[in-house]
């Protein structure tokens, strides 16, 4: 199977199973006894709705209205497909609201429209403006698309934006200012060239030219050529930046040129006309998937050149997302009547600030690099950094308030911060950061269980996604049949069967090996040699000669017999004495780190401070800060029992170990997470000031074990573990049962794991 069918398959897949699409609506008041069912409706409903009668501004106290967006379309020219038609824009516009509720917490009805008549389709907007806080235009063809959003923004008093037009305008116009910077040019005095007449390269120039760029220095070409003065065939927008000038060919007009936009097409640019631009060049070349010019091309005959593309396996992505979810959350938040000049650029100015400042630990663990910082290679922030929301939705609320459109104006900024940073938790974006980790460097994985068809799913997808080197352990037939039978390509994996004779000889290496670490604590040479046809231990023992980075097992046998080949074969890293078992747990406010909920029963002062000091260095190497809650059923000594003096005296060690880390107890859970419990009877403890729980220690295994169990079935958040901490190779453990996507974020912890451990030279 090729791998664009596999690709497809995979996407089709991912929007069909289970409940359809991607979206769907959650009520967030309770509704289940019949008094929750008489106060959502009737009679109860007619109270605030009397209100809002009375006081049409109520709508947005009594209802979801002020957080609530609409993406609405036609699918007359959806992404690169052109005109598809409504039906076929839908998953379209559900992945946008996706992206709105993800990035900036904000809740988004898709909706299509069929029809294709300007006036006819500002008619049915305009008549939704009761149902919704804002409007986001998406995918409406040109020259329409331009009237539609005119008159739209003329006759609603909400906010509207048509992103494929001020989305890119608004992001490349911050790279550009930063471009501009590092380049030592002017953006009054630079000669501009376009290649691209649509939607978003008018909207492009109108918003340069707002910020100083001379009309007369721009030079824009549509499909048929330069745009000057002597064409008959140029509508109304063309028309504004037609120059005086004889028709000259593309590569002609890049003579001396300072700025290359292109919104065109791919391998439309040559190396020679990037040799012929100005000293210290800008190419932004952003179509999609490919490049005007690549970026190796640019780069390889202009040494002086700063670049940016719509990719992002290059430097300087320009994507929409840094700009849209923010706006309207800044919009939505002051209750603006629209999205006027002055918010765009106040978002653009934001952005080019934001890329100047320090990047936080998560960023640059996300890129894989030691120390983003801003450069010719760094121009605008990436889209996983979370200060976007916090620096951007602000800076477009302060700029509506300061025009006038704003109706609720913010008062207390810093209060403001708080609340935006607490609607997704400031590190939910955990594990997009691990995948474009695992992604700049991936690793040789063993599966161990590779006889079952959720493993080879998840190998496959890795494969595809580049986070891994997939090596599969089991018999080879049943595992190309399985694979065959259920649309799964393993070609490139390598399949390795522990018990073919063909490998006695490694097998007998590997049990060497294997009895000289153990001959001496219960295992003969023969059951060595012996426990070598095993997976587990076969695996692990590729681990440890190096002949792989990291195993992934336990899927479809016990805990116990997964972790002991890994403890008997690995061993634990220097310095420490234990190993420890980890959840990483998805939850609405951000990431929470449990343990010990896999390994150690019922560990003493000691042992616990020892897992406390694991974990906080498993949660620091993910680029988070960890801020530590030891549990009990005690706070501060209310209990003198030994369950509660045990976790007061590993508190008390742990300080000593590590006087910096924030950690505290022994504390009830409801204490650990309530601040306002906290500061009115322990205002003493470090957990008060010093930001949000985010670890949580358990005094022993069955209550992390039932605890994240909870949380995960009836808390609804999604589980990454168990991860074994303190192990000095990579080897990690699944659940029994785990789901294909349960794996695959095992197989980011390992990969990360791995190039963690061998960055140390372990």
């Amino acid at each position: 199977m090729q791998k664009k069918q596999l690709r497809r398959e995979q996407a089709l897949e991912y929007h069909a199973k289970g409940r359809p699409g991607k979206i769907e609506v959650v009520p967030t008041k309770e509704a289940k006894t019949q008094r929750d069912l008489s106060l959502a409706y009737s009679p109860g409903v007619a109270e605030p709705c009397m209100e809002i009668f009375e006081n049409i501004e109520n709508v947005y106290k009594y209802t979801a209205k002020g957080n609530l967006v609409a993406v609405i379309s036609n699918g007359t020219a959806v992404l690169g497909l052109g005109d598809i038609g409504p039906e076929a824009s839908k998953p379209v516009m559900e992945g946008k609201g996706v992206l709105f509720k993800i990035f900036a917490d904000i809740d988004v009805f898709d909706i299509e429209i069929d029809e294709k008549d300007p006036e006819k389709f500002v008619a049915i907007v305009k008549a939704l403006q009761p149902t919704f806080g804002g409007i986001n235009l998406e995918d409406i063809k040109a020259p329409e698309c331009f009237y539609i959003e005119k008159r739209l923004k003329e006759e609603m008093n909400i906010p509207v934006m048509h992103d494929d037009q001020h989305g890119t305008a608004i992001i490349s116009a911050a790279a550009l200012l930063n471009a501009l910077e590092l380049q030592e040019k002017k953006i009054e005095d630079i000669k501009i060239l376009v290649n691209g007449a649509g939607a978003a390269a008018v909207a492009c120039l109108e918003l340069y030219i707002a910020l100083g760029a001379q009309r007369k220095n721009i030079w824009m070409f549509d499909s048929k050529g330069l745009i000057h003065s002597k064409r008959t065939d140029l509508d109304e927008r063309k028309q504004t930046f037609a120059i005086d000038h004889a028709d000259l060919s593309l590569e002609d007009a890049f003579q001396d040129t300072d700025l290359f936009i292109g919104l065109s097409k791919g391998n439309v640019v040559s190396k020679e006309m990037v040799k012929r631009m100005a000293p210290r060049p800008i190419v932004f070349a952003m179509a999609n998937p490919d490049p005007e010019i690549t970026y190796e091309d640019a780069i390889s005959v202009r040494t002086d050149i700063i670049m940016a593309t719509g990719r992002s396996d290059y430097p300087n992505q320009v994507n929409n997302v840094l700009g849209f979810p923010y706006i309207f959350r800044g919009a939505l938040d002051v209750r603006a009547t629209s999205i006027n000049e002055e918010m765009k650029l106040a978002a653009v100015k934001a952005l080019a600030e934001l890329t100047k400042k320090p990047v936080p630990d998560i960023v640059n663990m996300a890129y894989n690099e030691a120390c983003i910082a801003f450069g010719p290679n760094y121009i605008i922030p990436k889209p996983l950094d979370p200060r976007l929301l916090s620096t951007v939705a602000p800076a477009v609320a302060k700029a509506a308030i300061e025009s006038g459109v704003a109706k609720k104006p913010i008062t207390n900024w810093s209060d403001y911060e708080i609340e935006l940073n607490k609607r997704l938790g400031i590190d939910n974006q955990l594990v997009r950061a691990l995948g474009s980790k695992a992604r700049k460097d991936p690793k040789r994985v063993v599966f161990a269980d590779a006889e079952n068809v959720k493993v080879l799913k998840a190998a496959q997808i890795a494969l595809d996604e580049g986070t891994a080197f997939p090596i599969l352990l089991g018999n080879p037939d049943v595992i190309n049949a399985l694979a065959e039978s259920n649309s799964i390509v393993i070609d490139g994996m390598d399949i390795i069967n522990p018990k073919n004779e063909l490998l006695a000889e490694q097998r007998a290496e590997y049990g060497e090996h294997f009895f000289k670490k153990r001959q001496r604590r219960g295992v003969n040479k023969y059951e060595a040699s012996k426990l070598m046809k095993e997976s587990n231990y076969y695996g692990c023992m590729m681990v440890e000669m190096g002949h792989a980075d990291a195993m992934i097992s336990g899927l479809s046998r016990n805990y116990p017999d997964t972790i002991r080949p890994a403890i008997q074969i690995i061993g634990t890293e220097e310095g420490v004495s234990m190993i420890a078992g980890m959840y990483i747990m998805l939850t609405k406010k951000g990431p929470l780190f449990l343990a010990d909920t896999t390994v150690n029963f019922n560990p003493s002062a000691e042992e616990l401070a020892d897992i406390t000091l694991l974990v906080a260095k498993e949660v620091k190497s993910l680029g988070i800060e960890p801020r530590i809650a030891m549990l009990s059923y005690s706070n501060f000594g209310s209990s003198d029992t030994p369950e509660a003096r045990t976790v007061r005296n590993a508190r008390a060690i742990v300080k000593q170990k590590n006087p910096s880390l924030i950690v505290d107890g022994e504390v009830q859970g409801i204490v650990a997470f309530n601040k306002e419990i906290m500061r009115e009877n322990y205002p003493f403890s470090e957990l008060v000031d010093k930001g949000t729980v985010n670890t949580l220690i358990f005094p022993n295994l069955s209550a992390g074990n039932i605890a994240y169990n909870l949380l995960q079935e009836v808390g609804e958040a999604d589980a990454i573990g168990p991860i074994l901490l303190g192990l000095k190779k990579p080897v990690h453990v699944l659940q029994l049962g785990s789901s294909t996507r349960s794996i695959l974020n095992m197989v980011l912890i390992a990969v990360i794991d791995a190039q963690s451990k061998m960055k140390k030279g372990v």
